[in-house]
């Protein structure tokens, strides 16, 4: 039987069938993500290490720089982190977010939710691309414009587009190998750094004439730090992901914290350079001073094998949530269809590729307000879900319960939810044109799909659900 039109009825969630005929999402026999793996993934999904804090120095200096590092996890990071850990252990499927949206408020907020994170998820992985030759320019400055610049930033992702196609395990496995390298360059270098640290470095509020940059601070601050909730569309690939979950992302936030501060204190501690300099990799160019060349070189290694981490994980998590969203019938049946050999889900991987390349050529710093503005967009629905779902369904099964009552929820999500209008209010004209537009373009295909029913042009509901 085929589902004509996606309800908030049941808490029951639908799975799809594997390729070799097991069941996606909810159980089955293909490999499950374990606690390790998943922690990496969350990872890179947030972070990848501190390349790409170095922005948040140059527009405000070192004190405020670290003083956004200490203070914001705990205003966003965290209460993002414990939202997702109590809806993803009660509704452990794929669609994650789209899902928490639909059962607090319909069809139609729930599709505008997949549009809204799935656009800034492609947005954020098209970024990753450009992060990494922007590291590998200062070695081959062939890469720095032209075609040579355009043909890498191309080339670059199909290619990890197609590792994401071979299978969500080797993606988790190959996110510890790749987090645990990518990280040591930093180790040693905040360890020769201790001797040369002057503490009263960290205490400047920036150099005497440079304005601070507001824009640029709040979006690298959120940049670095948020996308918690990504992994949500995993859960039906974790395995018992009532207990793991829990357990992942708490680990995550005090490792994601720490891989952040510790560089950052060390080199603003040890460097005194002219502000403007710190910019996006800026950090191989510190090692350089404070270890040596080697050095350098091995950070902008480690950038590499940081952005294909990234790329990775949110692949993997946009991949997923196409997936997600076919099981619950906002998008057609075939698009949960997984690989015969890999078991992914390669319709969500090919869509989420050829958007990531669209927008791969747009300026960095556009990326990331436009990713940003989206973003914002989804977790004000995202907190507004929460709520609501725990006054509505106050005796819904929750694994995991955030240990609060409903006053203390509304002051938790209240915090975040003043800086998510703050980053929307300094946007751009231009960010707000795109993000109106692409919104815009959510609520039309919303209804198209409501009208490929009607008509049935399309074949809607889960496999499971058919079969």
């Amino acid at each position: 039987m085929v589902s004509e039109e996606p309800v908030a009825v049941s808490d029951q969630l639908p799975v799809s069938t594997t390729a070799d005929g097991g069941v996606g999402g909810g159980g089955g026999s293909h490999k499950k993500l374990t606690l390790i793996p998943l922690v990496f993934l969350i990872y890179f999904e947030v972070a990848g290490g501190p390349y790409g804090e170095e922005p948040a120095v140059q527009a405000a200096g070192p004190l405020l720089a670290l003083l956004g590092f200490l203070i914001f996890p705990f205003i966003w990071s965290v209460p993002e982190a414990l939202i997702t850990a109590e809806l993803s252990t009660a509704y452990p499927g794929d669609g994650g977010f789209v899902i928490w949206a639909e059962r607090a408020f319909g069809p139609f907020w729930g599709s505008i939710m997949g549009t809204w994170k799935f656009l800034s998820g492609v947005i954020n992985i098209a970024s990753f691309p450009v992060l990494c030759i922007d590291y590998l320019k200062k070695v081959f400055p062939v890469f720095s414009s032209g075609l040579p610049r355009y043909l890498a930033i191309t080339i670059s992702t199909l290619m990890l587009s197609f590792l994401n196609y071979t299978g969500l395990t080797i993606v988790g496995y190959a996110a510890v190998a790749l987090g645990i390298i990518s990280l040591l360059p930093f180790i040693v270098m905040s360890l020769v750094a201790i001797p040369q640290i002057q503490p009263h470095r960290w205490l400047s509020l920036g150099q005497k004439g440079v304005k601070k940059d507001w824009n640029l601070f709040g979006n690298t601050l959120f940049w670095n730090l948020n996308f918690w909730d990504n992994v949500s569309t995993l859960a039906g690939e974790v395995d018992k992901p009532q207990k793991t979950f829990p357990k992942a992302l708490f680990i995550a936030v005090i490792f994601t914290c720490l891989a952040y501060l510790v560089p950052l204190f060390a080199v603003t501690g040890a460097v005194s350079v002219d502000q403007n300099l710190w910019e996006t990799g800026f950090m191989a160019d510190a090692a350089q001073m404070i270890v040596g060349k080697w050095l350098k070189i091995w950070v902008e290694i480690g950038a590499v094998l940081s952005a294909i981490g990234l790329f990775e994980a949110q692949l993997s998590s946009s991949s997923f949530q196409v997936m997600g969203m076919a099981d619950i019938g906002f998008l057609p049946r075939f698009c949960a269809a997984r690989s015969k050999w890999f078991n992914t889900p390669w319709v969500g991987i090919l869509a989420s590729t050829v958007i990531t390349l669209a927008v791969s050529f747009m300026d960095f710093t556009d990326l990331i307000s436009s990713a940003n503005f989206l973003y914002s967009l989804g977790m004000l629905l995202e907190f507004a879900s929460f709520l609501w779902l725990r006054r509505k369904r106050p005796h819904l099964k929750r694994p995991y319960r955030v240990p609060l009552g409903l006053p203390g929820l509304v002051i938790m999500c209240l915090v975040p939810s003043v800086f998510l209008v703050f980053i929307m209010v300094i946007a751009t004209k231009m960010v707000f044109l795109v993000s109106g537009l692409m919104t815009a373009g959510g609520i039309a295909w919303f209804f198209f799909m409501k009208l490929c029913k009607s008509k049935k042009w399309c074949v809607f509901g889960s496999i499971q659900a058919e079969d």
